[in-house]
This record gives structure tokens, sequence and C-alpha cells, in this order.
């Protein structure tokens, strides 16, 4: 039978409030057990997530089970990269779960029960990831997490706000202590939107770092798997266990040799780094653009040179939307006919916009993409890393369905998410690091995009710049 030490840390909260690297650092050494991890999470979840609604799916039981019998490590397993070591973890609810719905937050499949965990679950369980709960989404995609089956997931900062979303449900369990890890997907901003909203930490890996089990098209770069935490660290850990090729998958590339905890152990200055608060394409709220610009100039002080560059981006604003409604059109066209009074009107309309474009405007997408890919390319010939706000506005109130600037356009419901979806064009690795609040209290986050392929450059500068903010330490937070 598995034995563990007296733990040094006694209550369910301040186990919560551990790291997830501290954690695992405290299972590894035998001072903490996966159960005492497991069972302060559902205390912590049952007290808590009646205000937050995060984690509205839970399978609690199997978590104690798993946890009561987690087996002792092989050497390799323990040695590995991303080694969990039996931490409870959330999974985003466009994931399968075994034993759990997989509702993608639409009446249409709110029973619908999976065969099994899909493979980015199951990798996770392998490097000794113990899935609790389910998170809280938008349906089938967006940046305000609600829908008809659970409701709408609610800021553990201030209740009244949005987390954002696609992994909305995610980043509000992680800023709540429900949970040290869990999973995102990313298309136009999902990792990165609620983790600003949220004072976290989510990334979007460089295309096919983290293979998919599920893709709308799985040649099609928009998607990507990704880590969430509560700091840079916690996310390198995370992107360490996520990391591996799948056949599945034809995008998907090996785990790399060298682990993506090295880039905080060992992390290295960024020499040269671009700011721009609206990359040349819309606008951003005033006070957002000034905490971003500052952060983006402290820099300077582990000896970065911080100016104005930033490649042009140019059409690609059009370019994304086009693809995106491509894509859609393709992965959800046949629910329309026999579902569309189930399906909400903001996905009635992109996928009707994808049905209705033509393969001109496809193609035109496609060649903005391959010359702003391009101007990408020589901009990272002079630059390391380029930096702007992850949002264009801070958290809005959850009883709007999607910001409407006050500018007299008419305005789609992903055209405020434009800062996140642009780059997403680029196939870049990109995180969203926390960098301070407005004066009113909303979490504000800054992007870093790096070369592509570059994972370790942008982590390495993240845990950089987080440690100069240091905000890092606001999260968990008890919402009142």
């Amino acid at each position: 039978m598995t034995t563990f030490q007296q733990s040094p840390v006694s209550t369910a909260d301040q186990l919560c409030k551990l790291t997830a690297t501290e954690a695992v650092g405290l299972l590894k050494s035998r001072e903490i057990s996966p159960l005492d991890l497991v069972d302060a999470a559902i205390d912590r979840i049952e007290r808590v997530d009646t205000i937050v609604n995060a984690l509205p799916l839970r399978r609690f039981d199997l978590a104690r089970r798993t946890a009561k019998e987690f087996p002792k490590p092989t050497p390799e397993q323990a040695a590995a990269p991303g080694w969990l070591a039996g931490l409870p973890i959330a999974i985003k609810d466009y994931n399968d779960l075994a034993g759990l719905p997989t509702t993608s937050g639409s009446p249409i499949f709110a029973n619908h029960m999976p065969e099994g965990s899909d493979s980015v679950v199951q990798n996770l369980e392998r490097h000794g990831a113990i899935p609790i709960a389910k998170s809280n989404v938008p349906e089938f995609a967006g940046a305000n997490t609600f829908n008809r089956v659970f409701g709408p997931t609610r800021n553990p900062w201030n209740p009244e706000l949005t987390v954002g979303g696609s992994s909305g449900g995610s980043a509000a369990a992680l800023a709540a202590g429900l949970v040290w890890l869990a999973t995102g997907s990313d298309l136009g901003g999902s990792l990165r939107i609620p983790a600003s909203y949220c004072g976290v930490v989510g990334m979007r890996p460089s295309v096919g770092r983290v293979a998919r089990s599920y893709a709308m098209n799985p040649f099609d770069p928009l998607v990507v798997e990704g880590p969430m935490g509560r700091c840079v660290a916690d996310v390198a850990l995370m992107l360490d266990a996520q990391a591996n090729f799948n056949p599945l998958d034809p995008l998907s590339v090996p785990a790399p040799a060298k682990p993506y905890v090295d880039a905080i152990r060992q992390p290295v200055a960024p020499k040269r780094v671009g700011f721009t608060a609206d990359l040349g394409v819309g606008l951003v709220d005033p006070e957002v653009a000034q905490l971003c610009e500052r952060a983006a100039q402290r820099l300077t002080e582990i000896g970065a040179e911080v100016d104005n560059g930033c490649p042009d981006f140019s059409d690609t604003f059009e370019a994304f939307q086009v693809l995106r409604a491509n894509l859609l059109a393709g992965w959800r066209s046949d629910l329309l006919e026999a579902h569309r009074s189930e399906l909400c009107p903001e996905i009635i309309w992109n996928i009707e916009k994808g049905l209705n474009q033509g393969g001109a405007d496809v193609a035109r997408a496609e060649r903005v993409r391959t010359q702003l890919y391009r101007r990408v390319g020589a901009f990272f010939q002079e630059y390391d890393l380029l930096a702007c706000p992850t949002v264009s506005l801070p958290p809005f109130p959850v009883s709007e369905r999607f910001p409407k600037p006050n500018d007299g356009q008419e305005h789609s419901y992903i055209d405020w998410m434009y800062l996140t979806f642009v780059l997403t064009l680029t196939g870049c690795p990109v995180i969203s690091v926390p960098i301070g609040t407005t004066k009113d209290g909303r979490p504000v986050g800054l992007q870093l995009m790096g070369r592509p392929r570059a994972d370790h450059e942008v982590l390495s500068a993240a845990h950089l710049l987080e440690r100069i903010v240091d905000v890092a330490r606001l999260v968990p937070r008890a919402p009142a």
C-alpha cells in the first residue's frame, strides 16, 4: 500500500492555493497524496462553484477512487517531462471524458455520452493527471461563456462580469482555486481571452505542438489545444504533459527534446520586443492600452529594447472571419436543417456566413494569410517578440451576449476579439500573461507572440515578465 508523509499543508483552501508546480512537487516528495488534493478540490468546488458555475459536470466519486488507487509510477514515468503525479485537473467540455456527457454547451448534445475519454485526456492521464470535472463553455464557440444547458459562468473577480471564452470555465476554475490546471483550446482566442479576463495564464502553442483528438478539419491549423494555469511555470509544466504526436492529427509533431520547464528554470531575456496597442486593425480601450504598454516597457528592466515595431496586419480581420466561417460551416452545417431552433443565433449566423461566401472569398483569405506569414517572418528577423493587449476591452457584464462598440457600425459577435484572432492566422505561439487591473479592478492581460515554433522562448519571456509585474499572487480568489 502506498504511504505518504504527514502533509505540511493542513486545510483544503491552503492546498488549493498551491501552484500546480508546488502541488506536484509535494506529490513527488510524498508529503501529500493525490487523495488530499482531490478532497481539497471537491471541498472548494462545493463551496465556491455555486457562485462561479465553472465546473458543472463532475465525477467526484471516480476521482476519489482513482486517487486512492493511484499507482506508484515507474522510474520512466516519474522522470518524464510533465509528470503530474496524481494532480486533479479540469477538462474543457469540448473534450470527451469517460463517464460525463460532452455537451459543447448545446441543448442538442446535452445528453451526448461519449464512448470514453478522447486521446487528449488519455495522454494527460498517462502523465499522472486525475480529471475531476468538466468546465463550462459557450455553445460550440464564442468568447462569453454562457449556454442554455448550464447557464453563465461568472468571474471570480466580480460575479457580474464575463469570464470570456470559450475556455471560460477552465479559466474561472483556476482563478477561483477549484483546480490547479485546466485544458483549453483556441480558435480565435479561446485560451487567451478567458486567461486575460480571469487573471490567469493561457497559452496558444505552435500548431501541432499538442495533438488534437478531434478536429473540425484535421488539416486546418486554426484550432489548437493548449494549457491553462495560474502562473507561467504551471503552463510550462502542463505543456510538457500535453506535447505529443498522434497520427490521428496530421499536423501534430513529436514532443521536443528540451522540456518546456527548462524555459522557467533557465529563462533567457528577449533582446528586442515590438509593442503595439492595436495591431493597426481596430480600437482599444485607452486604459487597457496604457496598462499593456507600461507592462511591455518593463521588459527593459531585464535588458530588452522595446519599441513600436509591428508587422502589417492589413486585411487580416476579414480573412480570419472568412476562414473561421468556412471552418464552422464544414463542422456544423448539418445541424441547421435538423436543429435550427436549438442553435443560438450567433452560431446560425456564422454557419450561414460560411455557406454563403464563395470560393473566391476563401482563396483571397488564404492569400492574405500567406502574405501575413511572410511579413511576420521578416519581422522576426529583427525582433524576438511581438507584444500587444490580449483583449481590446476589460471584462464586460456577463449579461451582455457580446460587446457592441458605440461607433455606429454593424458588428458581429466576434469582431471585438480581433487582437487574438488575427494572431491566430500566423500559427505562431502566443501566451497571455496577467499584468494588472483597471482602476475598477478588472483583470488585464498582455499577449506575447514569438517566432514560429519558439514556444520555449515565449514561455521564458512570459516568466520573466510575470516576475517583474508580480500579479500572479492575486489568484486564486474566492468570489464575493
